[in-house]
């Protein structure tokens, strides 16, 4: 009997639990009820307020989103059917099936964001999605669920469900201002919503899931035609379109109209998106949406607006001369992390190219493509800086002794040998060579760096160790050379992928001392009714002992470090009245080139390309396809910039004579020897590579940009690029020529002149043997040679001991 009545206390008391609960849902749901608006406001219009984004005065606006709604009310009659089966195919299956809400969705996206730990999976039926649209926020939370339940009770009380589905169409947003179907087919096709393709309905079904994400004016192109395909294949699934209207629409892709120029988006069209992917991020497209948010951004308009006019003049006179088509642009504040200018590409308006190309695959130019900030892009020798700054942390100096000679890095194989053949394409072995086929000898550190020689820069790399590398670029906010064993010794020389943003903030780390900014684009965010959602605080960390960054500093500012390297175009890397630290970077194959130069305060990064990796040719490096635009856009950018100057490093002190720039030539050893790391893998290999070079060659009596060689017969003779001169009289650098014009240059040489070539856009057009005489006087008349209407001219010199200088210009074909 008492276990009878424990039983029956028991189902009393969960029978009691069980209507206590049910009357307290019911009660949450009375008072909510009470506080939500009546849903015939439906047939009305609802008011939003757009979010508005400024340049960094706040008196230029530079986008709106959604600040108004652009929307033509259609009856049911004008509403075609194949936007309706697009959108019920993709949103809600059973809309005509289920009530209000589905209770099997519902549990299956709870389960999905239980497994998933997110709250990814909505669940919401189309009823649910028009109460939510027009009436409540995107808040994920248990309170605005229940909200959008008993509204769309409500609804689906007061209208039927054909209602509903028009309603729905009438009021969804798809972006670019444009609410409802036919909006949105005025804005993207200029054409009736009644007149819509199956193709074109699925697109706008597409865009409808997220209206700036699958933009089609955004940057998510192929995501955006991957939701449509998937829209095709669920109005497929669900009986709506057979297999062949499939097959049919699928590869009967939609052309989208150009976009409009709204407001001052042509201002800077990539770095608005950039601002609004990072508030649709934080805040959620819908908030950002409706919310009318003012947001005062970091951009400086009128270096926005140099920035636009050089990299197109700059990406025009690529593809005529080095079939490069793309540029883009990063102008920052290296005291403060903030992003003054960005042009992520020439043209952010322009069709892909070649006409018909696949995005993503094979267009050697995409205008919204942002390379700046979603390009991965190897950075050649642009690396170089931060490797040599953590060697000088490492105890090495800017006068340490470094032997520039071929060299196998490969060490202990069988199928390397130490000494190397450079004529060797064995891919196991690993043999750099420097951008001009030239080897130096013992250089110096600063020199090597300015001249951005590579074999230098390798063995500077081992020293300081490929990890501890990758780790102290890390420093500087470089997060992509994560596959060290990918990467290897080739880091330094560009090897990893990195993106414009993040290099540029490097660099800015470097100018400012050793201090690293977060990057940013934001200076304050403030809602509809004035309250501060975000406002720009510094943030401002140590990176690296200032004395690292000023060693650099100190070398990459250095005009006569830098000549040997850029010879006749110096004057491109200079600003009048500044000073300047620049360095530069060619990818492998001429594939990327870029050119980084700044102040202690203004940092401006720059690469030249071709979206697809399509090579520039020899005449794509960086001098020629990046140096030229970043010159343009410095010299008036530098213009109205305080005079700073950097901070000169603090002596350094050592007892080692060659870090110090010293060497005993009776005891002629490289790096590793006077670092004590006899037993490094690499040691043997660099000894009999070193001891090679000096047998052939001789040992020079100091390390500078001239070097002087002993002979056999105890003569001292001069040996080094600054023992041939050119003079070019004409044409001089933007001169016009024709088919009568004459160049005119003299090349004179202590051990005489050997030969002298001339290249047009970097195709030999004549060789001249000249005997070995100390002074030659060349001329060459141009008659038949086919001329561009701009080109490249380079005069190349060599003397009798096989050393080569060159000088390159550009000239213009004289019209009729």
């Amino acid at each position: 009997m008492k276990k009878d009545n424990v039983y029956r206390d028991i189902f009393i008391s969960v029978v009691a639990l069980g209507i206590f609960a049910a009357l307290a849902g019911l009660l949450v749901f009375y008072r909510l009820s009470k506080t939500l608006p009546p849903v015939a406001q439906l047939d009305g219009d609802i008011k939003t307020e757009s979010t508005k984004i400024y340049d960094r005065t706040g008196q230029v606006m530079l986008y709106e989103i959604y600040g108004e709604e652009r929307r033509t009310i259609l009856s049911a009659d004008q509403i075609p059917d194949v936007m309706r089966r697009a959108v019920i195919a993709v949103e809600d299956k059973e809309f005509y099936g289920h009530p209000a809400f589905d209770i099997a969705a519902m549990t299956r996206a709870l389960i999905a964001d239980i497994l998933k730990q997110s709250a990814s999976q909505g669940g919401s039926t189309i009823t649910q999605q028009l109460a939510r649209n027009a009436f409540l926020t995107t808040e994920r939370s248990i309170t605005r669920k229940l909200k959008e339940i008993i509204l769309a009770y409500r609804i689906e009380k007061l209208y039927s469900k054909d209602e509903i589905l028009n309603l729905y169409l009438n009021q969804i947003p798809f972006g670019q201002n444009s609410y409802g179907i036919e909006a949105a087919s005025q804005t993207y096709f200029a054409k009736h919503a009644s007149d819509l393709s199956l193709s074109e309905a699925a697109l706008l079904a597409a865009v409808a899931k997220g209206p700036s994400y699958f933009s089609p004016w955004g940057s998510h192109l192929i995501e955006l035609e991957g939701r449509r395909q998937y829209v095709l294949e669920q109005m497929e699934k669900v009986g709506f379109i057979d297999k062949q209207q499939l097959e049919a629409a699928r590869a009967d892709k939609p052309r989208v109209l150009a976009e409009p120029q709204r407001a001052n988006f042509h201002i800077a069209p990539h770095f608005v998106i950039y601002v609004q992917d990072y508030l649709n991020q934080k805040y959620g497209e819908d908030f950002v949406r409706r919310s009318g948010m003012k947001v005062i951004t970091t951009l400086d308009v009128d270096l926005q607006k140099l920035a636009n006019e050089k990299v197109a003049s700059g990406g025009k006179r690529n593809i005529e001369m080095i079939n490069g088509h793309n540029v883009a642009l990063l102008a920052e504040d290296a005291t403060n992390g903030q992003i003054l200018a960005m042009v992520g590409s020439r043209d952010y308006f322009a069709d892909s190219e070649p006409a018909g190309c696949v995005e993503g695959e094979n267009c050697l130019f995409e205008g919204k493509f942002n390379v700046a900030t979603q390009g991965l892009r190897q950075p050649g020798s642009a690396l170089k800086p931060f490797v040599y700054s953590l060697a000088f942390k490492s105890g090495l100096t800017p006068d340490t002794v470094v032997f520039d000679v071929p060299t196998e890095f490969r060490a202990n194989s069988s199928d390397c040998p130490a000494v190397p053949n450079l004529i060797d394409e064995n891919k196991e072995c690993y043999h750099p060579k420097n951008y001009d086929g030239l080897f130096r000898g013992p250089i110096m550190l600063k020199d090597a760096l300015a001249r951005s020689l590579n074999i230098p820069a390798v063995k500077v790399l081992h020293v300081v160790g490929l990890q501890n590398a990758i780790n102290w670029l890390e420093r500087f906010g470089i997060t992509t050379l994560n596959d060290p064993d990918r990467i290897g010794l080739s880091l330094t020389l560009g090897g990893g992928e990195i993106r414009l943003t993040e290099l540029t903030n490097a660099y800015a780390t470097l100018a400012n001392d050793g201090v690293f900014n977060p990057q940013t684009a934001i200076l304050s965010i403030a809602d509809s009714k004035g309250n501060v959602l975000e406002q720009f605080e510094p943030k401002p960390e140590r990176a690296v002992d200032a004395q690292y960054a000023r060693l650099v500093n100190d070398i990459l500012s250095d005009p006569k470090l830098r000549e040997p390297l850029f010879g006749s175009n110096l004057y491109l890397t200079q600003v009048p009245g500044k000073q300047i630290a620049l360095k530069t970077g060619t990818a492998d194959n001429y594939v990327d080139a870029w050119a980084f130069g700044y102040s202690p305060r203004l940092v401006v990064g720059l690469w030249a390309g071709n979206n697809n990796r399509h090579p520039l040719g020899k005449a794509g490096s960086s001098i020629l396809a990046a140096i030229p635009t970043w010159h343009d856009f410095a010299i008036e950018a530098f213009k109205n910039e305080p005079g700073l100057t950097f901070i000169k490093p603090d002596p350094i002190y050592s007892d080692s004579p060659i870090l110090l720039g010293a060497i005993d030539r009776s005891n002629v050893h490289d790096l590793l020897y006077f670092l004590n790391r006899i037993s490094d893998p690499q040691y043997q290999n660099w000894e009999e590579d070193v001891r090679a070079w000096v047998t052939q060659n001789g040992m020079p009596l100091y390390w500078g940009q001239a070097t002087y060689t002993f002979k056999s017969d105890g003569r001292v003779e001069l040996n080094g690029e600054k023992n041939i001169t050119i003079s070019l009289s004409f044409p001089k650098n933007g001169d016009f020529i024709n088919s009568s014009s004459e160049l005119k240059a003299s090349v004179s040489a202590e051990s005489g002149v050997k030969s002298i070539e001339l290249l047009l856009n970097s195709q030999p057009i004549d060789v001249f043997q000249a005997g070995s005489k100390n002074i030659v006087d060349y001329r060459f008349v141009f008659g038949t040679t086919p001329l561009n209407p701009q080109n490249s001219l380079t005069l190349r010199a060599t003397n009798a001991l096989g050393n080569s200088t060159e000088q390159t210009i550009i000239v213009f074909k004289e019209t009729d």
